[in-house]
């Protein structure tokens, strides 16, 4: 194609057949004249040799010629792969309109009746090669968007499977995370009753010993840690795999906030810091109460650990625009930058980015549980120091 092209650019080359030697010497004098360049050929094999030792980018061909007439050499040249989009233009003595109706059945593009008139000979070639030219560029440029069209077929295909590919290791890690959190849940709930039971005696049994009021407020703060992070567990995988058994309905946000203020208290005294005052709240949100109770727990919670001796955690409320915006700010601690995007996923973040251990599940729980209900949870930091949680509640109404 491209060859096409930049011969059609150079001088133009036309193959002319007929077999009077008087009317070739005409043609091939008018049209050199004209700077094209010509190839003169005295008969229809011959023509055919020619053309496909060098494709032109025009014929001018005679009808009446001894061996084989110019219909069949058109016919011919029309079912040659290389050659079929060559023109052909038909210069004859044959006047008769059945003959100008075979002509342009086997292919030609053009019929010119001899005695011919010079200026009718150049204005046709000229017309048909600036066609022909048209053409082959419409055909670079169609080659040239199949060929794009093939890249970006290729491209998108690729990124598909690998989107798949992704997809399924996803899948496989969503599994292995599924697995792991209901062997949690589980399989370690009876061995740990166990322990927990038989420590209980042997601690019941030492407790008039001095050392063993400390001993025992460890174990039941590990007691207990241990038994959220089982219960924790279980809720999850409950929500990865039966997430549509949870009833939604209009929850009151006041009473699970009163719920999981009274949940969390303790936990709080235990770091120094107090709850502030509630926000009136009214509206009803979409939720179930006793989950909506433990997300709010769990990110009360969140927030006591991000928070300094001393400090008030602050809660504020606000409409928006599918519902409600409750806001839980402390005063304290930050989270490194490269752990907000992960902060609510599940087992993201092992190390301990608070005193007195990790994170455990509580913000991946809390995060479930809202989207569960057509929300969502973020968390920024605060200047100078402290975080901001931001709960998007959909409301009910």
């Amino acid at each position: 194609m491209k060859s096409q092209l930049l011969r059609a650019e150079r001088q133009p080359d036309i193959l002319v057949v007929d077999d009077t030697p008087a009317n070739l010497e005409l043609l091939t004098e008018i049209l050199k004249s004209n700077g094209y360049k010509v190839r003169p050929v005295t008969g229809g094999a011959s023509a055919l040799q020619a053309a496909r030792s060098a494709p032109p980018d025009l014929i001018l061909l005679d009808i009446n010629m001894p061996g084989m007439n110019g219909y069949e050499v058109c016919m011919r040249l029309k079912a040659d792969g290389p050659l079929k989009g060559v023109p052909v233009l038909f210069i004859s003595a044959l006047g008769d309109k059945a003959d100008k109706v075979t002509a342009f059945q086997c292919g030609g593009v053009d019929y010119i009746t001899k005695p011919f008139w010079v200026d009718e000979v150049l204005a046709r070639v000229k017309t048909h090669l600036r066609l022909r030219q048209l053409q082959l560029e419409v055909e670079t440029h169609n080659a040239r968007l199949e060929e794009t069209v093939r890249i970006r077929t290729r491209e998108i295909t690729e990124a598909r499977d690998q989107l798949a590919e992704a997809n399924e290791r996803l899948a496989i890690l969503d599994k292995a995370k599924s697995d792991f959190l209901s062997l949690i849940s589980h399989e370690l709930r009876t061995p740990l009753n166990g322990l927990f039971g038989i420590t209980d005696l042997i601690l019941n049994e030492c407790r008039s010993l001095p050392s063993m009021e400390a001993i025992c407020g460890h174990f039941n703060s590990s007691r207990d840690k241990i038994l959220t992070i089982v219960a924790d567990s279980l809720l999850l995988t409950q929500i990865n795999v039966e997430a549509e058994r949870f009833a939604q309905a209009p929850t009151s946000l006041s009473l699970a906030l009163l719920n999981a203020k009274e949940r969390s208290l303790e936990f709080a005294r235990s770091y120094n810091v107090d709850i502030g005052p509630f926000p009136i709240v009214t509206e009803l949100v979409i939720g179930e109460p006793e989950l909506l109770s433990k997300a709010l727990e769990a990110l009360l919670e969140t927030g006591v650990r991000f928070s300094k001796p001393g400090s008030v955690m602050n809660l504020f409320f606000s409409p928006s625009e599918s519902g409600v915006l409750l806001i839980i700010e402390t005063t304290g601690r930050l989270i490194s930058k490269e752990l907000i995007p992960q902060f609510f996923d599940v087992l993201a973040i092992g190390e301990a980015i608070v005193p007195g251990g990790d994170l455990g599940l509580r913000p991946a729980v809390a995060e479930r549980i809202i989207a569960l209900f057509g929300g969502s949870v973020t968390v920024e930091n605060l200047d100078p120091n402290g975080i901001r949680l931001n709960v998007r509640l959909k409301s009910a109404s």
